[in-house]
């Protein structure tokens, strides 16, 4: 993150709310992102981790919501999420036909972890969110593998790369190249100064609407590039939410929902083939697995509080959007199919941002 030039940079500031420290998803304690990047000719694809905590999350599970804005996707997990409101696995983020693989490296995963898993308690929840990565990657080999899973989830860590990288090596966003973005915002109130942090897998949008902080760049670009070959929305995105506020799951899903105010302000108008997913979770109260002799109490905002979270968390996912188009690099992928980088064609047509 340190080396990249990130949408800041460019003299961009997003929204009235301060960012964390790392304006990342990782500003929220205890969360960490890996990624393993697979880049070589026809294969641009990857995998993306988030440990929600570094605990164990199957005996100490976190308060979860999940918000489906357009279905299109493959996304697993959420229906356990949203009966139980409960998060018991870190997340794996990858390309679609690889979602059977992430499933199963995940499980192996949580199994090597928890022994008493489909013997003396139940099974488990692997959550496992996708976006089709076809036009750079051959995603019909298939080449992500169990052991990519695996390297993600062992190597997590505070900072975190964006762009081209993880399950972001192969997405498009805005017709242009996309991947991992991430941004984070401290929510001050008078019991405590709390994070929002998000992180996204872009691969959505044509050209034309594509705004920056309200300023319609991608239309001048249009203008610009004589040859431009915009491809019909088909795309999706991935949205991970966590935050350290105390909320029931009602509250950290009207939060969540939330989102799309920042995705819409990115210039996306949601197509019928684009698939949007959000999944929220909130790392202040972790519920025990096993079954205790008293009440679990959980601490909650009251609601007159909870538009500072509406507002951070749309200024969050705006601003992680636009994180992963600025960070991302041009790439030739599958059959000589290529997107270019955002930043490079600024560069090139000295298109200002401000």
């Amino acid at each position: 993150m340190d080396h990249q030039k990130r949408i800041r940079d460019y003299g961009v500031k997003i929204g009235k709310l301060e960012t964390g420290k790392q304006n990342s998803i990782t500003d929220l304690e205890g969360v960490t992102v890996g990624h393993v990047t697979l880049s070589d000719g026809d294969i641009q694809t990857g995998v993306t981790a988030i440990l929600p905590h570094q605990g164990n999350i199957f005996k100490e599970k976190l308060i979860a919501s999940t918000h489906i804005i357009n279905g299109f996707g493959k996304t697993m997990g959420t229906i356990q999420i949203n009966e139980l409101g409960t998060l018991e696995t870190p997340i794996i983020l990858t390309n679609t036909l690889s979602i059977g693989t992430a499933a199963d490296a995940l499980i192996e995963y949580m199994l090597d972890h928890n022994q008493e898993i489909g013997r003396t308690t139940g099974t488990v929840n692997p959550i496992v969110c996708e976006c089709n990565d076809m036009h750079l990657n051959d995603v019909r080999a298939r080449h992500i593998t169990k052991n990519h899973v695996i390297e993600a989830l062992n190597n997590t860590s505070k900072n975190v790369t964006e762009g081209t990288v993880g399950a972001g090596t192969g997405m498009l966003c805005y017709s242009l190249k996309g991947g991992i973005g991430t941004s984070s915002r401290l929510m001050n109130l008078e019991h405590g100064t709390y994070t929002m942090g998000v992180l996204v897998l872009t691969n959505f949008g044509i050209l034309s609407d594509l705004k920056v902080n309200g300023k319609a760049v991608g239309e001048e670009l249009s203008k610009a590039i004589l040859e431009s070959r915009e491809e019909q929305d088909k795309g999706s995105i991935i949205i991970i939410v966590g935050t350290d506020l105390p909320v029931s799951e009602r509250q950290l899903n009207r939060m969540i929902k939330r989102a799309i105010t920042g995705l819409s302000r990115t210039g996306s108008i949601i197509t019928t083939g684009s698939g949007e997913v959000v999944i929220g979770f909130s790392t202040a109260t972790k519920i025990p697995h096993e079954k205790t002799n008293h009440c679990i109490s959980i601490p909650v905002i009251h609601e007159e509080d909870i538009d500072l979270a509406f507002r951070a968390i749309g200024e969050a996912t705006e601003e992680a959007v636009l994180n992963s188009l600025i960070t991302a690099t041009h790439v030739v992928g599958r059959d000589g199919n290529e997107r270019p980088a955002f930043k490079d064609l600024l560069s090139m047509h000295n298109i200002q941002l401000i």
